[in-house]
């Protein structure tokens, strides 16, 4: 998995230094939206309908992104790419490193204090155009998930080490809808047995189904490179251990060209694990090429 990481380092790398030319025409700025922390196009928390990439009905596009999430007690890391097929399809990876306190390494005993989960994610276009259909863009997508070990899951009383979830998002964006400005909304239902992500394993004692969780990003265009705005994501409650808290965040990203943007934030993500008020900066790049 190491060799995975390097190579998608170095694709990332080098997406960050792609020239404005290699821009495709198809889709206006900022209507790819960013990169998600599990590897799919959307928000920094919510994957939106949009494709990970600006290809048209005729083009391939491909994304790398890094995500650094520091909040009080844990740091989380996110690498990964994506690519999308003619405007339809898109395919995401992701891996997610998790560093945990050094209280819970040394009380649990552990060899490490990371948790590593591997993300593959497809998304399909059923309909519509974010921008210029008059009803939102709508897409279905999964994310299966797996963990590298499942000790921490298991010792909290997970029942899986892996899973998968499924999700429906509606995407928007109203030109000149507010003073001027325009604005973007995102609405997703996700079919979720995820404790934190997936983090802390699937299902657990007080409950092992399927529940559905909403998630919502807004955001305004204050210019075509500035993007300012807030995002929720409703979680479940698997676990009688420790308690699981809904995140939001509020972000400004920055949009230069369509080869590069740039995302920071003040995430609130509540209890993580036993440790309450994680609260802290989201950092995260994603280069495209075409």
């Amino acid at each position: 998995m190491n060799k995975v990481i390097i190579k998608v380092l170095g694709v990332s790398g080098g997406l960050m230094c792609a020239l404005p030319v290699l821009a495709s025409d198809g889709k206006l700025l900022a209507t790819a939206g960013l990169s998600q922390l599990e590897g799919s196009g959307g928000g920094g928390l919510v994957p939106w309908a949009t494709l990970a990439g600006y290809d048209s009905q005729d083009d391939i596009a491909a994304s790398a992104f890094m995500t650094d999430v520091n909040v009080t007690d844990y740091r989380l890391t996110s690498i990964g790419a994506a690519a999308s097929f003619y405007d339809r399809v898109e395919l995401s990876y992701a891996q997610q490193t998790f560093n945990l306190p050094a209280s819970l390494i040394t009380g649990l005993s552990l060899k490490s204090g990371e948790i590593k989960q591997d993300i593959l994610g497809v998304k399909v276009r059923l309909y519509g155009d974010a921008v210029y259909s008059t009803y939102p863009q709508v897409s279905v997508g999964l994310q299966h998930k797996q963990l590298d070990s499942d000790f921490i899951a298991s010792y909290l009383g997970a029942k899986d080490d892996s899973g998968t979830d499924f999700y429906v998002a509606a995407t928007k964006v109203h030109l000149a809808a507010v003073a001027g400005y325009n604005l973007v909304w995102n609405l997703t239902a996700r079919a979720t047995k995820a404790n934190e992500m997936g983090l802390l394993g699937y299902g657990g004692p007080d409950n092992n189904d399927y529940q559905v969780m909403l998630e919502g990003s807004v955001g305004m265009l204050l210019s075509p490179k500035w993007v300012v705005g807030m995002e929720y994501r409703q979680k479940p409650n698997n676990l009688s251990s420790v308690e699981e808290d809904d995140w939001t965040d509020v972000f400004v990203s920055y949009l230069p060209n369509k080869n590069f943007n740039i995302t920071a934030a003040y995430a609130d993500l509540g209890t993580v694990a036993t440790k309450k008020d994680q609260k802290g900066i989201y950092l995260s790049m994603t280069g495209y090429l075409w």
